[in-house]
């Protein structure tokens, strides 16, 4: 039913920094795979067969992975760079020649790892012949102060936006997971060539002008990486397959969960616990101890050393044991980043 989407991949990623110093966003792996090969891979699954991206950050490495004939998703992209930001709407607005040729189409973050049931959103959408569909998920109660709050109506419509509101505030346990279909008549309540975003100006907008907001809630696992405990979350729910990460091979045995990329050498003397991602062209020493630890690629472990819930970036050598830690780099003065 619907065959185009957007991609909004143009954000920094402060809150995972740093991670996100030498790799942009979206890019950031997940059970070794970046977290936009898997929604690719997913909305080709669906029938998508064209996306176009805005990029900003570190962009050219989105455009170099996706937009080649050796894409590790095969599907066409069209990469859109923003030379500055725009906002969620503006960055959509700048996208509005793509869908000339459609009457609805799809807007995802690159940054959501799920498994929403796309194409029930896409039919609800349809069925109500609404100008928005916005995917909602229910969450604990605690939690609603982290996110943009959704109250629905009796009819699912959008009766009202909250945006962090407190917890005595909130009116509703249900948030925003940055899922939509749109109609195109959208870009009418877009200006053109300014800063907008969906829930500060767009959909208040809509509701001012009498227009319905169609909810749709997902009832499939649905995660926002965008913070360091998040990610590392999103990881151990990818090992107890708690969500689809596309082909991941898993081993699991009394002590532990892990998997491990291509090309790896792990010497027999070293033990994984609890947790472990192992990514591709890794080296592990002698006496190594990896417990609750995520190693991108090309991480090296010197013998007799224990890693300890911590996250190592891309190519790091590590000769010491560390704990609680987050490694984006080898130099001295940044070597230990504290999670917290």
């Amino acid at each position: 039913m619907i065959k185009k989407a957007m991609v909004m991949s143009a954000g920094v990623g402060s809150r995972l920094d740093p991670l996100t110093q030498n790799i942009p966003k979206p890019l950031v792996p997940v059970l070794n795979k970046p977290v936009m090969d898997i929604l690719l891979t997913k909305l080709k699954a669906y029938g998508i067969e064209s996306v176009i991206a805005n990029t900003h950050y570190l962009a050219d490495s989105i455009h170099s992975r996706y937009a080649s004939k050796y894409s590790p998703v095969n599907i066409e992209f069209t990469d859109l760079y923003e030379e500055t930001l725009s906002g969620t709407a503006g960055g959509v607005k700048k996208c509005e020649f793509f869908f000339k040729d459609v009457d609805n189409f799809l807007v995802l973050s690159a940054d959501g790892l799920h498994d929403a049931e796309l194409d029930l959103i896409i039919a609800s959408h349809i069925q109500n012949d609404c100008i928005a569909t916005m995917a909602i998920a229910e969450i604990e109660h605690k939690e609603v102060c982290k996110y943009g709050v959704v109250v629905p109506s009796l009819d699912g419509t959008v009766s009202e936006f909250q945006e962090k509101p407190s917890l005595d505030e909130a009116k509703s346990n249900f948030i925003n997971t940055g899922i939509y279909v749109f109609n195109t008549r959208i870009f009418d309540f877009i200006p053109p060539n300014t800063v907008y975003d969906f829930a500060k100006n767009v959909f208040p907008k809509l509701l001012e002008a009498g227009e319905k907001i169609n909810t749709y809630k997902i009832n499939s696992y649905w995660s926002d990486i965008g913070t360091i405990d998040q990610y590392i979350q999103s990881n151990w729910d990818g090992l107890n397959q708690k969500v689809d990460t596309t082909d991941t091979k898993i081993i699991q045995t009394e002590q532990n969960l892990y998997t491990i990329g291509e090309n790896c050498k792990i010497a027999t003397s070293a033990k994984l616990l609890n947790n472990v991602v192992i990514g591709n062209n890794c080296t592990i020493g002698e006496n190594v101890v990896l417990n609750n630890a995520i190693l991108w690629d090309g991480v090296k472990i010197k013998d007799n050393v224990t890693v300890h819930n911590s996250v190592i970036a891309n190519n790091v050598t590590i000769n010491q044991s560390i704990n609680d830690v987050i490694l984006a780099t080898e130099k001295k003065d940044e070597l230990i980043t504290n999670k917290g």
